[in-house]
C-alpha cells in the first residue's frame, strides 16, 4: 500500500506545482509580454482616472451618448464577473418581448427615426460584454446624439466614420465601432 501512496502523493505535488503555479505564471508573463495593454485590462485614462475599458462594454443611457449593445449579464449590465449570454432561444417569447421593448425605447428616444433598427442594438452578444456596435447601429443613433448635443448630424456622422475599426487582420469579424471610444471623442469634440 505504501508503495502506491508515495508515488501518488509525489505526482499530486508535482502536478499541483506545475499546473497551479508554473503554468499560470508562464501564461501571465507571456500575456504581459505579448499583449501588455490587454493583460492590464485595456483601461482608458482621462485626466489621470480610469473611465472604462476598451474591451468591456459600458452602459450609456443619456441621449447625448451612443448606446451600447444590450448586455445579458446580471444583476448589473456589463459585469465582467458574470460574463455569459442570456441563453434565451430565438423561439422564446421572452426574447421577442425584450427585443420589442428595446425597439420601443429606441423609437421613443428618436421618434423621427424611420430606418430599420439594427439587430445589434436590440440583441445581446454572446458574452454580454461586447464594447462594439456595427457602423450601421452607430449611424442609426447619429440624429439623436446630434440633436441632444446641438451638433450637426453631419459632424457626428464624420466622427463615427473616423471611429470605424476594420476587420481584424483584414479578414476576421466585421467592421465595428467601439462605443466608449466614440463617446469619449464626442466629449472631446465640444
Amino acid at each position: 500500500m505504501r508503495s502506491l501512496v508515495r508515488p501518488a502523493l509525489s505526482l499530486l505535488l508535482i502536478f499541483t506545482i506545475l499546473t497551479g503555479v508554473v503554468y499560470p505564471l508562464a501564461v501571465t508573463g507571456a500575456a504581459r509580454l505579448l499583449f501588455a495593454r490587454q493583460a492590464e485590462g485595456s483601461a482608458l485614462l482621462r485626466g489621470g482616472r480610469v473611465v472604462g475599458s476598451s474591451l468591456i462594454g459600458q452602459p450609456f443611457d443619456s441621449p447625448r451618448y451612443f448606446w451600447s449593445r444590450p448586455s445579458a449579464t446580471s444583476p448589473h449590465p456589463y459585469n465582467a464577473a458574470s460574463s455569459s449570454g442570456s441563453n434565451i432561444g430565438p423561439s422564446t417569447p421572452a426574447l421577442s418581448d425584450a427585443v420589442r421593448a428595446r425597439i420601443a425605447a429606441l423609437r421613443a428616444a428618436d421618434p423621427t427615426a424611420s430606418a430599420t433598427v439594427p439587430a445589434d442594438l436590440v440583441t445581446a452578444s454572446a458574452s454580454g460584454l461586447d464594447p462594439h456596435i456595427s457602423p450601421g447601429a452607430a449611424m442609426y443613433q447619429a440624429r439623436r446624439v446630434a440633436g441632444a448635443r446641438a451638433m450637426s448630424e453631419q459632424r457626428v456622422r464624420a466622427l463615427i466614420e473616423r471611429h470605424i475599426e476594420g476587420r481584424t487582420w483584414g479578414v476576421l469579424g466585421e467592421p465595428r465601432v467601439n462605443v466608449l471610444l466614440l463617446n469619449l471623442a464626442l466629449d472631446e469634440a465640444r
